[in-house]
C-alpha cells in the first residue's frame, strides 16, 4: 500500500494505473486492482479520532464504536475497488453532508464539552472535502469507461436497540431512481436473503425496513452522475456483540466469503442487462 496525495491520487484515477493507497493524512484508504464498474464503499468503517479531540470528548471509545459500522470493508475487501474511511464518524460523518458532518451530540448525547473552535472543524471537514473530490473522479472515470457503474455502499446497525423484529440485512433505497433500479434492489434482497449463516442465524433482508437510504454517499454519488446505482446494504450487528464489542469472527468470515461470490453476481446481472 502507498501512501499518496490527493493530487496523486487523482491523477492515477485520471491515467487509469491500478494502485492501493492511503491519503497522505490517513483518513481513507482505496484499492483499485482494475477499471471495474463496481464499487464498494465502507464510509463508516473507521475508528481513529484525532487526539487532539480525546479530552473535549464525552462519549467513550467504546460509544464511539458501537455507532460505527466495524468490518464493513472486511466484508468486500476482495472485490476489485474498495473506497473506506479510517476516521471516525465521530470526528466527521462521510456519509453526512458537509454543513452536518461534524456532530454536536450524537443518539442523544451531547458530544463535546467545549464547542469545537473553527480551527478544528476545518481540520476535519477538509478530509471530508477530500473524500469527495476522490469519490468524484473515480465515479466519473468509471462512467466514461463502462457507461453504468454500480456501488455497494456497506454499513451495520445496531440491531438490540429495536423493540420490534428487524432484518438480518436492511437495504436503503429511497434516493435511487426507483423507477430504473427497482427491480435491481430487489434482486440484491432476494441474494441477501440467501447468505447463510453459523450458530443458527436466519439470514432475512429487508427494504427500508429500518433505514431508506438517506446517506450522503448515496445522495452525493447519486447527484452527480448519470448512470450509477448506489444500494445502501447494512447487516445488523449479529456479527458482534454491539454491548461489549466482542467480534464474531466466524459470522464475519461467512459474511464475506459469501458476499465475494454474491455481490459480482449480481453486479454482472446489473451490468450485462
Amino acid at each position: 500500500m502507498e501512501r499518496l496525495s490527493i493530487e496523486d491520487i487523482i491523477g492515477k484515477i485520471r491515467d487509469e494505473q491500478p494502485f492501493h493507497a492511503v491519503a497522505e493524512d490517513y483518513s481513507f484508504t482505496l484499492k483499485i486492482e482494475e477499471y471495474a464498474p463496481v464499487v464498494c464503499g465502507a464510509v463508516h468503517d473507521g475508528h481513529q479520532f484525532r487526539k487532539e479531540l480525546w479530552e473535549n470528548c464525552l462519549h467513550t471509545e467504546h460509544d464511539r464504536w458501537y455507532e460505527e459500522d466495524p468490518c464493513t470493508k472486511y466484508f468486500v475487501e476482495t472485490q476489485p475497488i474498495v473506497i473506506a474511511g479510517r476516521d471516525s464518524r465521530f470526528e466527521y460523518d462521510l456519509n453526512r453532508a458537509p454543513d452536518a458532518a461534524i456532530y454536536e451530540d450524537a443518539w442523544g448525547k451531547k458530544l463535546w464539552r467545549k464547542p469545537l473552535d473553527e480551527h478544528q472543524k476545518h481540520k476535519s471537514l477538509a478530509k471530508h472535502e477530500a473524500f469527495y473530490e476522490v469519490v468524484h473522479a473515480l465515479i466519473s472515470k468509471l462512467e466514461s469507461l463502462h457507461g453504468r457503474v454500480i456501488v455497494y455502499d456497506m454499513h451495520s446497525y445496531n440491531w438490540k436497540r429495536w423493540d420490534r423484529e428487524v432484518p438480518v440485512v436492511n437495504l436503503g433505497t429511497a434516493n435511487i431512481d426507483n423507477a430504473r433500479y427497482d427491480a435491481y434492489a430487489k434482486s440484491w434482497c432476494d441474494a441477501l436473503a440467501t447468505i447463510q449463516l453459523p450458530q443458527g442465524i436466519k439470514t432475512t433482508a429487508g427494504i427500508n425496513d429500518t433505514f431508506q437510504g438517506n446517506g450522503y454517499f448515496l445522495k452525493f454519488i447519486t447527484k452527480n452522475t448519470e448512470n450509477t446505482l448506489v444500494l445502501a446494504t447494512e447487516f445488523s450487528k449479529i456479527y458482534c456483540d454491539e454491548l461489549t464489542g466482542v467480534i464474531y469472527p466466524e459470522i464475519v468470515e461467512a459474511i464475506a466469503a459469501q458476499l465475494k461470490i454474491k455481490l459480482p453476481q449480481h453486479a454482472a446481472s446489473f451490468l450485462n442487462a
